[in-house]
């Protein structure tokens, strides 16, 4: 069953009905669900689908002349064409007749085995775009391949696209689709122990528990997750070692660049190179406090849910998970879940805050969303705000984000509202947001400032 990706599929269509030549460019990480897309946007369609094999020119091209030869007799033939020119100009002479769409996934495999595949298609869009109806779609995992060679000015193809796409995992939103039988709170640990990517997703089963699931992937050594970062990493970078390292010393607390380069013992200039990958990956994020540009303060954090879980909670278990105690090792994870939680919700409160925006609910009109952290120069003790946005100099938001059993409290508005105060704005607009509610004198208070919105899980999932 297909889910989600609404507006790409749109935008695919638009490009489609055109009825004249167009070259979108699909990329984004590996499992994110780029092919699935790709297949149900030419379903149905006039369509020669080809991916590329981590092979030689000689087996791409002649896996490609299979894909042209059965799309246009219906037959499968042992015949090849002579070269990827022979065979690109073919499709295209094709597409002069009717509406075609060629699609070619893993464009990089194919591109490094074929030098000059890049020139060939450059000449040839150049040749026919103007007499072909032709949409070609050119789509692959590697980023820095994709952005450097395929969209990048240096590129032969630059400036030749139409359309481009890097493909997000799942928002939390489109995630709650994928599991219609958990519960309200069961969806949102499921998105906080395996993320958006749908990949991931399809290694749960929602007819389980969340501890059955955890055991079942995590804690299970023959399963697809067990070894995943670590295979990804090693089909992403050529030093997967150091890699691991600086996402381990991220995972146990390490997050300005000072503490992670003592503990993967490498100088700070090496380890920039690598979160810089990391970053582009989207496993990930660097972060400096809401309206500041100064790297000074900034902090490092693990953006992909998946890795987030698996390095806080594997390696340190590996050898009892190996003996395949999954019990013992759950039992340890599970007091830690509701922490680990907190910095997940945050990010579906933000989600939830973005929804409000593009919806034309929100009370600020925010440009981006940001955390915020510095000295309280009152208290003289640094502090931090959860979710922050700036409308204008004289207008913001400020939010904070509670996932706990207890209902939040008077306190906790008391101190947003002090927080709030350590800036100039003169509208101000405050978020609570709580996974069990809140308390009889916090509600009194909002409704008295009329300037607080008291927002709970379930009202976030209406």
């Amino acid at each position: 069953m297909f889910i989600g990706r609404e507006r790409e599929v749109a935008a695919l269509d638009r490009l489609y009905e055109s009825n004249k030549f167009e070259f979108a460019v699909i990329y984004g990480r590996r499992r994110v669900g780029k092919t699935a897309l790709i297949n149900h946007f030419i379903d149905n369609k006039e369509a020669i689908y080809f991916m590329g094999v981590e092979s030689n020119e000689k087996q791409n091209l002649e896996n490609f002349s299979k894909s042209i030869i059965e799309y246009s007799s219906g037959i499968e033939a042992e015949t090849s064409f002579l070269s990827f020119q022979a065979a690109l100009e073919y499709v295209f002479k094709l597409a002069e007749k009717k509406r075609l769409i060629l699609a070619i996934d893993e464009y990089p495999y194919v591109a490094r085995s074929s030098k000059s595949l890049a020139s060939t298609l450059q000449l040839l869009i150049d040749k026919y775009k103007d007499t072909s109806q032709l949409m070609l779609i050119l789509c692959g995992s590697s980023m820095s391949y994709m952005e450097d060679e395929v969209l990048a000015y240096k590129s032969p193809l630059y400036g030749r696209r139409t359309a481009q796409m890097k493909i997000q995992p799942f928002s939390f939103e489109e995630t709650c689709r994928c599991f219609k039988n958990f519960s309200d709170e069961d969806k949102a640990l499921a998105y906080g122990i395996v993320g958006g990517t749908p990949q991931y997703l399809l290694q749960i089963d929602d007819r389980l528990s969340i501890e059955d699931n955890i055991k079942n992937t995590y804690l299970n050594p023959i399963s697809f997750l067990y070894e995943e970062p670590t295979n990804l990493l090693k089909q992403e970078v050529r030093e997967p070692a150091i890699y691991t390292a600086i996402i381990t010393a991220i995972a146990v607390g390490a997050s300005r660049m000072s503490d992670i380069s003592n503990k993967v013992g490498e100088d700070s200039n090496i380890c920039a190179n690598y979160l810089k990958s990391l970053i582009n990956l989207g496993i990930v994020k660097k972060e400096t406090p809401y309206g500041e540009k100064t790297s000074r303060k900034s902090i490092y954090s693990i953006e992909d849910n998946m890795f987030r879980f698996w390095y806080r909670f594997v390696p340190n278990n590996n050898s009892v998970i190996m003996r395949g105690a999954a019990d013992i090792v759950y039992r340890r994870i599970e007091p830690q879940l509701s922490e680990y939680m907190g910095a997940v919700f945050e990010e579906i409160c933000k989600q939830y805050l973005w929804k409000l925006l593009l919806d034309g609910n929100s009370p600020v009109e925010f440009s981006e969303l940001g955390r915020w952290w510095g000295n309280d120069p009152i208290e003289k003790k640094q502090t931090e705000i959860d979710i922050m946005g700036e409308q204008d100099k004289q207008t913001a938001l400020f939010g904070e984000c509670k996932w706990t059993n207890e209902k939040v409290d008077l306190g906790v508005l008391e101190t947003l509202i002090k927080r709030s105060k350590l800036f100039s704005y003169i509208n101000v607009h405050l978020f609570l947001f709580s996974r069990s509610g809140f308390t009889k004198g916090c509600i009194d208070k909002a409704n008295e400032l009329g300037n607080v919105s008291l927002v709970t899980y379930a009202d976030m999932l209406k």
